[in-house]
């Protein structure tokens, strides 16, 4: 049990803390719980939480201005939001100040854990590998894309910064170059659950990559099909990732 995943829950709802306390501890998760800002920045003193379920309402502060100063602090301990289901602003301003995935009250339990593994695992995957047959690199437009340490390098030298989120969805277009992909598809590929007719995330992460990588009219890097998805529109290259 001490290598379990620990889940730190934080909500002011004392029923939603006792539920999921219980819930994880018997999917087997290490649990620790926080009813506001203050209590939270207790816990995350005391210890490391290797994922956060975080509600966006919070008696003394916003969950999304908590989320972007994890994000300055602890850029790499994924986030899933808890937000009712008529804050769908708040559901996009969350991913794109870096949340990994959010989940509208009321919601299930067994929903919630699906989740939470979906992420754990993406989260796994952001670790350096060790080399296996050498390592690779991607090149695209004006960028190299280094996937073993998730760097994003400019020709000019310029370390591009994306949320763990934004690089899953980059390296899924950078692994199959000029594939035309849907929103299901792409929902799919870098979060694994199906998508909600309503759910506006991966416009809202291929919004942000165009902005971040500086995309223009002129110089497109993403193509957006009506009714059919987005597709890469520059040529990919891999190469072997200097020694």
């Amino acid at each position: 049990m001490t290598n379990a995943p620990h889940i730190l829950v934080v909500d002011d709802d004392p029923e939603i803390r006792t539920l999921l306390d219980r819930y994880l501890r018997n999917q087997g998760f290490r649990v620790s719980t926080a009813a506001d800002r203050r209590e939270f920045e207790m816990r995350i003193a005391d210890g490391r939480a290797d994922l956060i379920v975080l509600d966006i309402m919070l008696p003394d502060g916003s969950g999304l201005d908590l989320c972007r100063s994890l994000r300055d602090r602890r850029p790499h301990v994924p986030v899933i939001l808890l937000t009712a289901l008529k804050e769908d602003v708040d559901r996009i301003v969350g991913l794109e100040i870096g949340a990994d995935d959010y989940l509208g009250k009321p919601f299930n339990p067994r929903e919630l854990t699906a989740r939470i593994k979906a992420v754990l695992r993406r989260a796994a995957h952001r670790e350096p590998e060790p080399e296996a047959g050498g390592r690779r690199i991607f090149v695209f437009g004006d960028f190299t894309v280094e996937p073993d340490t998730r760097r994003i390098v400019s020709q000019s030298g310029q370390e591009i910064n994306l949320t763990g989120a934004e690089f899953d969805l980059l390296r899924v277009f950078l692994e199959r170059p000029g594939r035309l992909l849907s929103r299901d598809q792409l929902l799919d590929l870098t979060q694994g659950r199906e998508r909600d007719p309503f759910d506006r995330s991966i416009d809202v992460l291929i919004s942000r990559l165009r902005k971040k990588l500086g995309e223009s009219e002129q110089r497109p890097i993403f193509k957006t099909v009506r009714n059919g998805g987005y597709q890469l529109a520059v040529p990919v290259r891999v190469e072997d990732a200097p020694k």
